[in-house]
């Protein structure tokens, strides 16, 4: 954690927050914290600042907080043809340390329709892996996640309006590696990943007349947890 992340309701008025469970553990084990140190805090989708340690009881923390300075905000979209839960858990953390700003999971012709009954997909099981994430790398901005269980239906409807003006990649396996330049400026770009066994040439059709340029890590077929991180670290802008 580089970075303490509270949620608003834990804050009093004046600036106190008392906490236990793994930030606690971070910050007695790990940071070695004792009364008037300083930590690095902030609010989930709100400011970050420092908090001072005030008081340690047991395996709790009591720090005052001082937020007023905004982290950095989210920087890319995904479109994401989702793994299995399991694959999808270990990257929720690192999408939101990355950047990402909003993930629309979509149901593609190869993913698994048992996925949708997943417990991750409930926002109490999620939303601390990208609070996790938002720690690990200093930001404060959750990550939105979107269903979308029929893909088309959702290209052809809603997608134009909730995307309008973005720099659009479709990530595909090709013979020669091939990462487009992105804008310097303007809407944040989007990604569209598909499953591990690919986008089918439909969907791949349909991306491309709805704006999406191929990109590719070149001929190898990887994981989804691969190729992800892979393409949002070619992608980060310089």
């Amino acid at each position: 954690m580089n970075r303490i992340l509270f949620e608003a309701d834990e804050l009093s008025a004046d600036g106190l927050a008392t906490f236990g469970g793994v930030r606690a553990e971070h910050v007695l084990g790990v940071l070695h914290g004792e009364v008037g140190q300083t930590l690095k805090t902030g609010v989930v989708d709100g400011l970050a600042g420092t908090g001072v340690i005030e008081r340690i009881d047991g395996g709790e923390v009591t720090v005052r907080c001082v937020h007023d300075t905004p982290t950095p905000p989210p920087w890319l979209d995904l479109v994401l043809a989702p793994p299995r839960p399991r694959a999808l858990k270990r990257l929720l953390p690192q999408f939101a340390a990355l950047g990402v700003g909003r993930i629309v999971l979509v149901g593609a012709e190869k993913v698994e329709k048992a996925f949708w009954g997943a417990q991750l997909l409930r926002e109490e099981v999620h939303r601390p892996l990208l609070v996790e994430g938002l720690m690990q790398c200093g930001a404060t901005t959750l990550p939105t996640i979107e269903r979308q269980r029929s893909f088309l239906r959702w290209m052809e409807g809603e997608f134009e309006t909730q995307f309008a003006g973005s720099p659009r990649l479709v990530a595909h396996p090709a013979e020669t590696a091939c990462i487009p330049p992105m804008p310097a400026a303007g809407r944040r770009p989007v990604l569209a990943i598909g499953p591990e066994g690919g986008w089918t040439d439909r969907e791949l059709s349909l991306l491309e007349s709805h704006g999406f340029r191929r990109c590719s890590l070149g001929p190898r077929i990887l994981r989804t947890d691969t190729a992800a991180i892979a393409l949002i670290a070619r992608l980060i802008p310089q």
